[in-house]
């Protein structure tokens, strides 16, 4: 596992410095965690020129950032500066990516540290109810998936890699807990099975498509270029928590970048581990929204979201 640390510096742009309107990004990977990353091999003149900081367990010395004003911390918490001399001796805003993370989730915190805070915009919330989740693949997982997702009012398909056209068939012997899974297979409301069928399935406008096929042969590369074409009708979300061969990676990073589906939640990916300065190894998109938002209102001299506040601690 590899810390990234990205940062804003007057320093002139490189050849791996990408410019936007807002500002300049520099992209540099430390050591993993076991190796106790720094910022050795950052050069002393990028750290000096340096505003912004982007990171999640690195810190430069005081002393070798005298223009920092902004770091942005990676995580929702903000423990891994709780004692950091940098932290409780400068005057540098610390902000957390409270609100990257999982909308609800975040609400759930704040609510258990009885911090309570007023959202700006509900943009990034969307009610689950009345959505669609196709589910590839409906063994143990997938119909535990299906049950909570129906718990939340979402109506459930399901692909299976052999046809189960009979209530019978659609029956699970495996051990399932309790009040837990789909063993009876009652939950869908509509069944896919073999590859005669997959463009129908991934053409009936799911919302979220999940996947939780094992490697085999019939699963390798399922996910290619022609099925995330299909999924572009609707542009769902994907979900692998499967094996990271039932997706082409290559075919992946072009439905991303072509607005195919909205996103992608990867548990597994393909190769793993990804290859050093592989592009799935990059921060979140709402993290650079709140980095944007801070940079402007650092520009314009207003106050800066998400600030840890040294007295508080969070």
């Amino acid at each position: 596992m590899r810390t990234p640390l990205r940062h804003h510096s007057d320093h002139p742009a490189s050849s791996n410095t990408a410019s936007s309107t807002e500002f300049q990004l520099q992209s540099i990977h430390t050591p993993s965690i076991s190796s106790h990353p720094t910022t050795a091999n950052i050069p002393s003149e990028v750290l000096a020129n340096t505003k912004v900081l982007l990171t999640w367990k690195v810190f430069p010395k005081k002393e070798q950032v005298p223009k920092l004003q902004y770091v942005q911390l990676l995580s929702a918490g903000c423990n891994q500066i709780q004692g950091l001399p940098f932290f409780k001796e400068s005057d540098v805003a610390f902000c957390t990516a409270n609100g990257a993370h999982p909308t609800y989730m975040t609400h759930l915190e704040n609510q258990r540290i009885s911090k309570w805070v007023e959202i700006e915009s509900n943009n990034d919330i969307e009610d689950a109810v009345g959505l669609r989740i196709g589910i590839l693949g409906y063994g143990c997982i997938g119909r535990q998936i299906a049950r909570v997702a129906t718990a939340f009012g979402m109506s459930v398909y399901a692909y299976t890699l052999r046809p189960r056209p009979t209530p019978a068939s659609r029956h699970d012997e495996s051990f399932a807990e309790p009040g837990l899974g789909d063993p009876e297979g009652v939950l869908p409301g509509k069944w896919f099975a073999g590859p005669e069928q997959l463009e129908e399935f991934l053409s009936a406008d799911l919302d979220v498509l999940v996947i939780t096929l094992l490697s085999t042969k019939a699963a390798t590369s399922m996910l290619a270029l022609p099925q995330f074409q299909l999924l572009a009708k609707r542009k769902p979300y994907i979900c692998n928590v499967g094996r990271g061969t039932v997706i082409n990676t290559s075919d992946l990073m072009t439905a991303l970048d072509n607005g195919w589906i909205r996103g992608a939640a990867l548990d597994v990916t393909d190769p793993e581990p990804l290859p050093e300065g592989h592009r799935f190894d990059h921060y979140s998109e709402r993290v650079v929204r709140i980095l944007t938002l801070n940079v402007g209102r650092l520009r314009e001299g207003k106050d800066i979201v998400n600030r840890v506040s040294r007295e508080l601690g969070y």
